[in-house]
């Protein structure tokens, strides 16, 4: 599973990510979809509360199945470990948004795992044990939970995954109780934002449980006009609920920025 050399100039060196497209649905106001589901194993403390010999064990744990999640998805996974990575190979990870900050922090015993096109991820001992993650370009929430789903399939299939029958799958954050799932859409609204009726959208957004924040910058400043619109909860609702509210939301977004842009 070690990277070759063509793999790694194709993840550290290829300017902008393989499977993005602008022929994808909605493309002109939405760059991307992410489906982002949390796992942790039974029996085994969070990562945060775990030592160096239970984060040793999840890794062993998750290197087994990684073989059958590419027979699911007909994919090839590169496996990167973040304490054999320079931190300029890390910082091109967090940049292309592959990993995150948390995951490279405290790099022994992290790994991540990316597809060759970059559309899937799977980080090893983030903050919980196994974060997968499905990108789609475009405005295609379904095909990326139907990856995603398809991968934690293959998981729950070999391991013993922390399940409750009254809070669903057990996370590090209370926020992640129940489905474990964070769905989320990038926009690019400079209609939005040159007409100052952004923050409209936002606060209307809340009031649906929705998050919407700058991709770079902060509150004051939004790098790019790029926004990222994801749910906040998921205890108490369904994966098609919370699919279909972020669609719904963002459907209303789309059409508003298409006025503006007039």
């Amino acid at each position: 599973m070690q990277q070759s050399e063509t793999q790694e100039k194709d993840v550290f060196r290829v300017n902008g990510l393989p499977w993005l497209t602008s022929h994808a649905p909605e493309s002109d106001v939405v760059i991307s979809s992410r489906i982002r589901l949390a796992r942790n194993y039974r029996k085994v403390p969070f990562p945060n509360r775990a030592d160096f010999e239970q984060l040793a064990a999840v890794l062993q744990l998750t290197d087994g199945v990684i073989p059958l999640v590419e027979q699911v998805t007909q994919q090839h996974l590169s496996r990167y470990a973040m304490d054999q990575l320079t931190k300029l190979q890390r910082d091109v990870l967090v940049d292309k948004r592959l990993v995150t900050n948390n995951l490279v922090a405290n790099p022994q015993d992290r790994v991540a795992y990316i597809s060759d096109d970059t559309s899937i991820s799977l980080l090893v001992n983030e903050e919980d044990h196994l974060r997968i993650a499905s990108r789609t370009p475009g405005l295609a929430l379904e095909q990326a939970y139907e990856m995603a789903s398809a991968i934690d399939d293959a998981f729950e299939s070999r391991l013993d995954i922390a399940f409750d029958e009254k809070m669903g799958y057990l996370t590090s954050c209370p926020t992640n109780l129940g489905t474990g799932l964070r769905a989320s859409v990038v926009l690019h609204l400079p209609g939005l934002v040159f007409t100052r009726n952004i923050a409209n959208i936002i606060n209307i957004s809340q009031q649906l449980g929705l998050s919407v924040r700058g991709l770079y910058g902060d509150d004051k400043e939004v790098v790019g006009n790029l926004f990222r619109v994801s749910n906040q909860l998921t205890l108490g609702f369904s994966e098609q609920e919370i699919i279909d509210n972020l669609k719904s939301a963002v459907t209303e977004i789309i059409a508003h920025e298409r006025r503006a842009r007039k």
